[in-house]
């Protein structure tokens, strides 16, 4: 681990780097889930043709963030963390200003396509702790800021809720707007650059593509990020699907929100045990455990869901430990993907924050827009993507599960 002075002179310390690192990635989850509640009435004021089309102001965002870290990653390892995070928030902050005045959910679409584009620095988070952390630590690092990551997706729909009881849709992009602003002062006094000088690459195709090549030559990096890329689908067909199931389907109305906070406190209960296991039983084993475990336990929902739409009970029952698992999964599997590639961390950064999301997104997409009234589109895509999942870490580890320990790369 190394030690890294902030703009004011002091040491920024674990703790802070951590909730900086979970508040990074909680500016795309307040984007994304505060307008969940809001779908049903963003559609009405801008007349939109279909039911399901609300849903693309979601996959608008997140196809910007992932597209944008194709440069965001080398752009990061050639002027360091702190510039890019603080244009890109710049950007986001305008772009969610802009926003209230869409006349149009095409005009709304490319607005949040900029704004997804301006967060993508925000992902750096992965490549600000590698800096700083290898190994099991940098594993339980990430866990942790997973962890609270995890609890702005339990208040979030409750926030946009409210504001929706006092307001209009269009005040949610105002609070974007502030927590944006909030978020560039804090970087502005307190990160200190991570990136070490000696460690700076240049800005130039041929070094972009010989970081990416570097990427693409680690066989077990490639599988574990197309092992995310699969889980990340899942859950965006989760979040493009998951009002329209819980309020379309089991009539949930003003409960919606807290069904949704109780699978993301669950997430966060399940970052946290992840973080006190991952030492002690290390990374791959918790990680071939919790693919495998997701798998079979979205087989059940899938089984349950082809048979009509079940119980909500039922339904919600597999639900929760399938997002438990997919918890332990994701977090993990990211750690892993990274290990090996120290020396491009930003690219590799980018590289996965492309196949996470773009990739991601586009399954997601496919998974929302297949709603037709039943769960069946969203519990067959779990299933699928979690066989997937396990495919890329047979590919990741030639066939054996458990018990090898990873080789940090300097």
């Amino acid at each position: 681990m190394t030690k890294a002075l902030g703009p004011a002179g002091r040491e920024m310390g674990r703790a802070e780097l951590v909730v900086l690192v979970a508040a990074l990635s909680g500016v795309n989850a307040i984007a994304i889930d505060v307008m969940l509640p809001a779908l049903p009435a963003l559609g009405q004021t801008l007349r939109v043709a279909h039911d399901n089309d609300p849903q693309l102001i979601i996959s608008a965002y997140l196809l910007g963030l992932g597209g944008a870290q194709l440069l965001a990653g080398p752009l990061a390892d050639r002027f360091g963390r702190r510039l890019p995070l603080l244009v890109g928030l710049a950007v986001y902050v305008l772009a969610a200003l802009l926003a209230p005045a869409a006349p149009s959910l095409p005009v709304l679409i490319a607005l949040r396509v900029v704004q997804g584009i301006a967060a993508a620095g925000t992902v750096l988070g992965q490549a600000i702790v590698r800096d700083r952390f290898s190994g099991a630590a940098m594993a339980e690092v990430l866990s942790l800021a997973n962890m609270a990551f995890m609890a702005v997706p339990v208040v979030a729909p409750a926030i946009g809720q409210g504001i929706l009881a006092v307001g209009m849709w269009q005040h949610i992009f105002l609070l974007m707007a502030g927590l944006g602003a909030a978020m560039w002062l804090w970087i502005f006094f307190r990160l200190p650059e991570t990136l070490a000088p000696e460690s700076r690459r240049a800005f130039h195709p041929t070094v972009m593509l010989q970081g990416f090549g570097a990427v693409l030559r680690e066989r077990s990096s490639v599988a574990y990020g197309l092992g995310t890329m699969c889980l990340m689908g899942s859950l965006f067909g989760l979040i493009n699907s998951v009002q329209q199931v819980f309020v379309g389907i089991y009539g949930l109305g003003v409960l919606f929100p807290l069904a949704f906070a109780l699978v993301a406190a669950l997430q966060s209960a399940a970052a946290f045990v992840n973080a006190r296991l991952v030492g002690p039983v290390g990374v791959r084993n918790i990680t071939h455990l919790a693919v495998l475990a997701y798998t079979l336990l979205a087989a059940g929902l899938a089984a349950a869901s082809l048979a009509g739409n079940p119980p909500f009970a039922l339904f919600y029952g597999l639900l929760l430990p399938v997002m438990f698992f997919f918890t332990w999964a994701n977090s993990n599997m990211v750690a892993l993907a990274m290990e090996p590639l120290g020396r491009v961390a930003g690219t590799a950064a980018s590289a996965f924050g492309v196949a996470q999301l773009v990739g991601g997104t586009l399954i997601g997409m496919a998974i929302g827009q297949a709603f037709d009234g039943t769960t069946r589109p969203l519990s067959l895509g779990y299933f699928a993507m979690g066989l997937l999942a396990v495919g890329a870490t047979l590919l990741a580890e030639r066939g054996r599960l458990f018990g090898r320990t990873a080789q940090a790369s300097p």
